[in-house]
């Protein structure tokens, strides 16, 4: 798994529309919030994505992007994000690239472990967090990155 420090490779993924996104235009003017969560429309993770979703005015005044990554189709994504009314980008990690990149793989290959980085403009993980199966973990680990940007 990453460790905080390390830098991450740029990457490109195609977002819930099917427009391609890579890590170098999220980080372009802004640092970045990139979660990974294991499926949508799942009670825990549909709690998470509405919890960042309630926080997101407050992420982005403080000069932060967030979008999310999980192995859901482009279809699902759109449907998900339309349901719960999410306002940032989710992409689609057909092949898991990305999330093997990143070590939040889960057991045996199956599924995707929940964790949070904060990623620099200088492509370096600043900050992490990685709890599979507590949502509030996460939504605190965000309230601190506003917190200290504030």
């Amino acid at each position: 798994m990453l460790e905080i420090g390390d830098t991450v490779e740029d990457f490109s993924l195609t977002d819930e529309s099917g427009a391609e996104v890579s890590l170098a235009e999220l980080i372009a003017e802004k640092s970045l919030i990139l979660y990974f969560y294991p499926a949508d429309f799942t009670p825990l993770c549909t709690a998470e994505a509405c919890s960042i979703r309630d926080m997101h005015d407050e992420i982005l005044t403080v000069g932060v992007n967030v979008v999310g990554i999980s192995p859901q189709s482009e279809r699902s994504h759109q449907r998900f994000k339309d349901q719960f009314d999410l306002p940032f980008p989710l992409l689609f990690d057909k092949n898991k690239k990305v999330i093997r990149a990143f070590g939040v793989d889960g057991p045996f290959g199956m599924g995707v472990r929940r964790a949070t980085f904060l990623i620099g403009q200088d492509m370096k993980i600043e900050n992490k967090v990685v709890s599979d199966l507590f949502v509030g973990s996460h939504t605190e680990f965000i309230k601190g990155v506003i917190l200290e940007r504030q």
